[in-house]
């Protein structure tokens, strides 16, 4: 176990521990866009028929923001009725589905916009709008460039990875820059500011929810605890131990794995207490992320190539982060996701 810094120094943010040595390798990420493919995985194929005109979009240097605001002006249609299941880093090569809500008429063939930051491949009717988490998952095919370091430990960590999979931390970038939403959340249900707007608001609320989830999960490892079931853990369908997303209620763990969820509790007392105030109830998120199919190349002595897919939710930096640091070329932050959600 050692303790890997996030990527920037906050006190919002403590350097969470990570699972396995340290192999003192780096790596460039994302020098060029095609260096980073992400592939939604549907939760199901289009219905074919219904109200809503579902699209198939490859977008390359593009957020997913940007890309709905454009289906929508090209559909005629108000920027609430397009639908997605989670947002893509802009600095990727990513394929998503959006949802438009056209109900009556012939909607327009979307196939024909052209614009140079992204196509639509396929358009076809569906039955319901896109919402956040409307996916099975997120396939990643990542190439690591200027790979330096001993070969041989990136080699083990790997392994390790495909194996016992990796802690499963929400991501650094859903705290927002140096981990400001937390501490706006943290305010916020100190009563010290007030947060009118409801997207505001929810973004803070999960950031905090996340804090303590890692917070918890962070505890395992330090003590000497990570891929092992504690007395009373609640397991999830595949047997594997979860940790708590925090809301009203008690916690649904018993004995040894109760104690540390509410020392954690006791910890972040008002973090915790805010999220029962604001209405949110207690849910459970698993405390490993196994990637899926995870297989990985040396296209070249100074390249590493990697091919996994994760869970909806899952952090394609808690995969990389196991493995080696890895740094990105000095652009502006777009703040969306290196994982997909």
């Amino acid at each position: 176990m050692t303790d890997h810094p996030t990527p920037a120094a906050s006190s919002a943010l403590p350097a969470w521990p990570s699972a396995y040595p340290a192999t003192g390798a780096h790596a460039v990420l994302k020098r060029h866009n095609e260096d980073f493919v992400v592939t939604e995985l549907p939760l199901q194929p289009p219905s074919g028929a219904g109200e809503h005109v579902r699209v198939e979009v490859e977008k390359n240097g593009a957020n997913t923001a940007f890309v709905a605001e454009r289906l929508a002006e090209a559909a005629g249609v108000q920027a609430w009725d397009v639908g997605y299941a989670g947002l893509k880093d802009r600095h990727a090569v990513t394929r998503q589905a959006f949802t438009l809500y056209v109900p009556k008429g012939e909607a327009p063939d979307l196939t024909r916009l052209q614009h140079p930051e992204f196509q639509v491949l396929s358009q076809s009717r569906h039955a319901k709008k896109l919402r956040p988490g409307d996916l099975r998952g997120n396939h990643f095919r990542i190439l690591l460039r200027d790979v330096t370091g001993a070969r041989e430990a990136v080699e083990a960590n790997l392994r390790a990875v495909a194996a016992q999979g990796v802690p499963n931390y929400f991501g650094a970038q859903r705290f927002g820059h140096d981990g400001g939403n937390v501490e706006q959340g943290r305010a916020m249900l100190a009563r010290e500011i007030r947060v009118r707007h409801p997207k505001k608001k929810g973004l803070y609320l999960s950031a905090v929810r996340s804090f303590v989830f890692n917070e918890v999960l962070a505890l395992r490892i330090q003590q000497g605890l990570w891929g092992q079931t504690l007395p009373g853990d609640v397991l999830d369908d595949a047997g594997q131990p979860t940790g708590p997303l925090w809301g009203r209620g008690r916690v649904s763990t018993t004995d040894q794995a109760q104690a540390l969820e509410n020392g954690v509790a006791q910890r972040h007392a008002t973090l915790c207490d805010g999220l029962e105030h604001a209405g949110l109830d207690q849910e459970r998120r698993a405390l490993v992320s196994r990637p899926g199919d995870f297989a990985w190349d040396w296209p070249a002595a100074d390249q590493l190539r990697l091919d996994f897919w994760l869970p909806a939710g899952h952090y394609a930096t808690s995969v990389l982060g196991e493995i080696l640091r890895t740094t990105e070329p000095d652009r502006q932050a777009d703040g969306e996701p290196l994982a997909a959600e």
